[in-house]
């Protein structure tokens, strides 16, 4: 596969500051997730700044652990515009790694009360150590548009 991200873009009834709100909210973040992976929130904290470190309790039937958690580092937020994070490790030692790819949210206001939002998956930045053991992208083709209309029940909630 050449391509190395996939994107999709819902646009919905809410202030784009309403949708970055929950978005920078990890305790939102199991109820947008449109493939039943994120299990919890670990780090409760709303997401303020780029470098933050937020973990998250997850659960897959072909990870070796079944349960895992993940590291997740803030590396793009411009409030009320666009929010992403690199996903990751936690080793033994505490010292974090990751994989290479980002989650990014882009919102674009089309209204006083409407926002198209935009979920984009990299993984132009995986190395090759990781894609012989890695499929990319490791999800169906609905997630990410399952995961924009998940956003936007939890939006008018």
């Amino acid at each position: 596969m050449d391509q190395e991200s996939v994107s999709a873009t819902l646009t919905f009834a809410v202030p784009a500051e309403r949708v970055f709100a929950v978005l920078a909210d990890p305790t939102t973040h199991a109820a947008i997730d449109g493939t039943g992976w994120v299990q919890d929130v670990v780090d409760r904290a709303p997401l303020t700044e780029a470098g933050q470190v937020f973990r998250m309790a997850m659960h897959h039937a072909d990870h070796p652990d079944g349960d895992y958690r993940t590291a997740n580092k803030v590396a793009v937020i411009d409030p009320p515009h666009a929010i992403g994070w690199l996903t990751g490790y936690e080793k033994d030692d505490g010292e974090l790694g990751f994989g290479g790819w980002i989650w990014r949210y882009d919102l674009e206001r089309r209204g006083p009360s409407e926002t198209e939002v935009t979920l984009t998956y990299d993984w132009s930045a995986v190395p090759q150590s990781i894609r012989e053991y890695i499929e990319f992208p490791p999800f169906g083709p609905d997630h990410l548009a399952n995961s924009l209309r998940n956003l936007a029940a939890a939006c008018q909630r």
